[in-house]
């Protein structure tokens, strides 16, 4: 079921406790609300042997039709095992919440001591004490206890975000090499067929061995580019099927056409920060640690001088003469040395620490979602212009091209020169278009907090990636990609 994605991400602490009232399965709820709701993808825990073989069946029927962004998210989601180790954090901290839920067991002493003379009879005694200090507690350490779980929760679905954020750009890496591929590849029996005719122009003495040379390297380097190019798609094919943890039959996935087409109307980019740091787990992970952290200072502030330890029971005796005492017993560890004085410390720093990274994780989230909403409206312009104005252009010019060679107006290399600009303004069109939904991707994670590198990492990766297909810069290329 997929939920409205500018719905709340946490849930009140009273939901959760109730929630968390049975199994971990019934808290796991939680991550997969906000994912639902993030993302509209679905997640599970798998904890049974019929789970991994329902999840496992999903997978290969998905994995048997051509792969988009949205099914390869899906597909890591489902099978990335990784990301089930993470969810046994959750477990972990369930088991936690029940701990500090429980009261502490009672201590139970006893003993018998013999007499060395008459009266003979054995002296017993027995007592049963009580933390009682712990059980007044009991309610602070539930809460505490319960604002980690939920802690865990928003952080695991940030790790889950995270993912399907990972996987949704990678694929739209290898879905646009894949297409560049084929212009590269049509850009090399271009550049051939030029280094041809360059090659009878220079046998009949028409162009000088410079001229040759340059021809030549440029259809070298045209057959370079291919070559790494179909390289780093089998990169990034292994890329995916790590996100993927596919291997052996699962790795022989198809990845349909072509990208995705930019929609006519773009999503609405209105008071886009002020929604990410409502709904942005990653936020409000931290804000439940400043919580915590301040309960947990309050209430040490309250008690530093209570005793460590105050334990209440009954104590019965029997003495050699048979005569049997019976009555209350108090121990008490009494803060004379250490009455809290380091943990009141440590508290204040955490709690001041905390309050400093929701700042600037706050500061943070509104720049990346800036320039994540930035990115979109520049390579959707970009990728307008080209589609619209240049690619025209460049068609215009081949068929004017054409129609002058025929003519026996110009020569076959001017019009092998008009082609191959024109295959590189597709090409980098091609870059573009990716790039927007690349920005799509990124905007997405910073609205809702998914764990990653931010918007920054993802254009440094994007211009190392694009500089890797150009085989290092031809001249015939140029790059899209910004910094």
């Amino acid at each position: 079921m997929i939920f409205p994605r500018n719905t709340a991400l946490t849930f009140a602490a009273a939901g959760l406790l109730a929630g968390c009232a049975g199994h971990p399965e019934s808290a796991f709820d939680g991550v997969q609300k906000t994912v639902a709701r993030a993302s509209g993808k679905r997640v599970h825990w798998l904890r049974s042997r019929q789970e991994e073989a329902e999840a496992e069946s999903a997978v290969r029927a998905m994995l048997k039709r051509p792969l988009n962004a949205d099914s390869a998210a899906q597909i890591a989601l489902l099978n990335n095992r990784a990301l089930q180790s993470r969810f046994e954090q959750f477990g972990i901290g369930f088991a936690d919440y029940v701990e500090a839920s429980l009261p502490s067991n009672p201590s139970f002493a006893a003993s018998w001591r013999f007499p060395s003379r008459p009266p003979s009879a054995t002296n017993i005694e027995y007592s049963v004490a009580q933390d009682l200090l712990s059980l007044l507690l009991l309610p602070v350490k539930r809460n505490l206890a319960a604002r980690e779980l939920e802690m865990t929760r928003l952080r695991i679905a940030g790790d889950v975000l995270g993912l399907v954020a990972e996987t949704k750009t990678a694929f739209y890496m290898l879905q646009a090499r894949q297409q560049l591929l084929g212009r590269l590849q049509l850009i090399v029996k271009t550049s051939e067929a030029a280094a041809d005719l360059a090659k009878g122009q220079h046998d009949a003495g028409n162009i000088t061995d410079l001229d040759l040379a340059n021809q030549q390297a440029l259809y070298s380097q045209s057959r370079v580019e291919v070559g790494q190019t179909q390289a780093q798609i089998r990169s990034d094919r292994e890329r995916l099927n790590r996100l993927f943890a596919a291997w052996g039959a699962q790795t022989d996935w198809k990845v349909a056409g072509e990208l995705p087409t930019i929609p006519g109307r773009e999503i609405s980019l209105d008071r886009l920060e002020s929604k990410a740091i409502a709904q942005r787990v990653d936020l409000a992970a931290v804000r439940q640690e400043v919580a915590s952290l301040g309960l947990a200072l309050s209430l040490k502030q309250k008690t530093r001088f209570v005793p460590g330890g105050v334990n209440v029971g009954v104590d019965t005796e029997r003495d050699p003469d048979r005569q049997r005492v019976t009555g209350p017993t108090l121990d008490l560890q009494l803060p004379l040395f250490n009455f809290g004085q380091a943990t009141l410390e440590r508290l204040h720093s955490q709690l001041a620490q905390a309050q400093r990274d929701l700042e600037s994780m706050s500061v943070n989230a509104r720049s990346e979602v800036r320039e994540a909403r930035d990115l979109i409206a520049a390579n959707r312009e970009l990728a307008d212009y080209y589609r619209k104005v240049l690619l025209p252009q460049r068609l215009l010019i081949v068929n004017q091209t054409q129609l002058q060679y025929n003519a026996m107006q110009m020569g076959p290399l001017e019009l092998l020169t008009a082609k191959e600009r024109e295959l590189n303004a597709e090409r980098t069109y091609i870059e573009t278009w990716r790039d927007y939904w690349i920005a799509r991707t990124e905007l997405e994670r910073a609205m809702h907090g998914g764990s990653g590198g931010g918007v920054r990492s993802m254009q440094r990766e994007t211009k190392m990636r694009s500089m890797q297909m150009r085989g290092g810069g031809s001249g015939m290329n140029t790059s899209t990609s910004q910094d």
